[in-house]
């Protein structure tokens, strides 16, 4: 599902409330302005001590990524190389030339142009390779951004009850808001610790799947553009990328092909009943 992510945190956020509200906390009191100051604040100045200001600016982007990733189509990519292979088969690899303007994918465009211009295959696959360990390396900062804000936030989470406990014990002289006190001051470690699990560590984790998602399209790419211009047949090409797709997306077999032996056996029996 395309908005996962957005909804599994809404629902992780909503259960929260919800179960507050049924142990009586006023839902008033868990938006407080001082704390999320401190968690929120603390958190991003920690980031940007960490990662670096080109970091910081890649999280809207990275929060966009999350929210709205698009479903993989490894059936429909392994289509497209096998039309390319069954092109080049009949044209020569220079036909692909002609192909180059309506790729969409600028690695796959990137690769093919490479097969085009006449590059050595161990070339080939070491250009493509590092373009998928750079996307890799690219990849990690944003997900590494994500973990140490989960990370850092249970811990200004505690740094704001502990600066709220102060401020409560400066006021022993008043019994009657000592209480009050006190549950303001555990509202910053509910919200740190409910920022870290419920939003943070799982952008976090989600950013990791993506990426491992686009490493294994990038594969299957590579290996694609190697067999094309190996001149396997494509045949044989679509056998070997099919095993990138998962089994529930590959195409099924006809059924009269699949399992032919029930219309045999009945054949038979008639031979038998007419002999």
């Amino acid at each position: 599902m395309k908005a996962a992510s957005a909804i599994g945190i809404g629902i992780g956020c909503a259960g929260i409330l919800l179960g507050a509200q049924m142990e009586g906390t006023p839902m008033g009191s868990l938006f407080n302005v001082p704390a999320a100051l401190i968690i929120f604040g603390g958190v991003a100045g920690a980031c940007l001590a960490s990662a670096g200001l080109d970091a910081m600016k890649l999280i809207p982007t990275l929060y966009k990524k999350v929210f709205s990733a698009e479903r993989r189509d490894l059936r429909g990519l392994v289509s497209e190389l096998v039309g390319y292979a069954e092109r080049a088969r009949r044209d020569g690899l220079l036909a692909l030339e002609e192909e180059l303007d309506e790729v969409d994918d600028a690695y796959t465009r990137k690769g093919l142009q490479l097969v085009v211009d006449g590059t050595p295959s161990d070339m080939v696959k070491e250009v493509l390779e590092a373009e998928i360990h750079g996307m890799r390396a690219r990849h990690k900062v944003g997900a590494k951004l994500f973990e140490n804000a989960g990370g850092y936030a249970p811990t200004m989470g505690v740094l704001g009850a502990v600066l709220g406990l102060i401020s409560a014990l400066q006021n022993l002289d008043d019994p009657d808001s000592l209480g009050p006190a006190i549950a303001t001051a555990f509202i910053a470690t509910l919200l740190g610790v409910g920022a870290a699990n419920v939003i943070f560590l799982p952008v976090a984790q989600r950013l990791r799947q993506l990426s491992d998602a686009e490493v294994e399209t990038r594969v299957l790419v590579l290996e694609g553009i190697l067999a094309i211009q190996s001149g396997d047949n494509p045949r044989v090409i679509e056998e070997k990328l099919i095993s990138f797709v998962p089994p529930g997306e590959r195409d099924d077999e006809p059924e009269d092909e699949a399992d032919p032996g029930p219309q045999l056996h009945a054949v038979a029996d008639d031979e038998q009943v007419a002999a």
